[in-house]
């Protein structure tokens, strides 16, 4: 039984439903970090006594077993801090950050691949002058080998060559990125 305050009269601990949602939740938090691979694990503030549930959890293939294991870890997880569960949240937020962040650049670089296959000549120079790390030779030669192949039918070897080449270009400036994603967070 709940019980109230007798000189306030509110309730002194949260409802069955309260308790229930926050119980749900935590099993959803569980499920989450089940579904991760060990790399991505280790990036995230998890105690080591709750490693080693999470481990047996993605090991127990079953269904009805790894439900019950699922719960067992949610268990464990309830009789951690919530400051500890709030961190777990907030790290796997910023892996959605991350990923909408790398969904953008691959963006960039797709557009930069169309603008030199398409503008040629005018949109290699921008490009060097954006990013003075890249080879200009090799991607004019590219450029050339992709609308060769796309002439001739032939597989895009070149023409997914150049989204690599202009990658790795975008990453070597990281500069230019980095005010790109501020311009993507103004925009938001």
């Amino acid at each position: 039984m709940r019980g109230r305050d007798p000189d306030s009269g509110e309730f002194l601990s949260p409802s069955r439903s309260e308790q229930r949602r926050a119980a749900l939740d935590v099993l959803e938090l569980g499920g989450k970090l089940a579904a991760l691979s060990d790399a991505q694990l280790s990036k995230l503030p998890i105690p080591e006594s709750l490693m080693p549930h999470i481990i047996e959890t993605r090991r127990i293939t079953s269904h009805i077993a790894h439900k019950r294991q699922l719960q067992f870890l949610a268990k464990q997880m309830r009789r951690e801090d919530e400051e500890t569960l709030d961190a777990i949240r907030d790290a796997l937020d910023e892996k959605g950050e991350a990923a909408r962040k790398e969904v953008a650049a691959m963006h960039r670089v797709e557009a930069w691949r169309e603008r030199l296959l398409d503008d040629g000549d005018d949109a290699l120079a921008a490009f060097i002058d954006e990013y003075p790390s890249a080879d200009r030779q090799h991607l004019r030669q590219l450029v050339r080998n992709a609308a060769e192949e796309k002439k001739r039918n032939k597989p895009p070897r070149a023409f997914r060559e150049i989204f690599q080449v202009v990658r790795d270009a975008m990453q070597d400036s990281g500069g230019a990125d980095d005010a790109d994603d501020a311009a993507i967070d103004e925009q938001e």
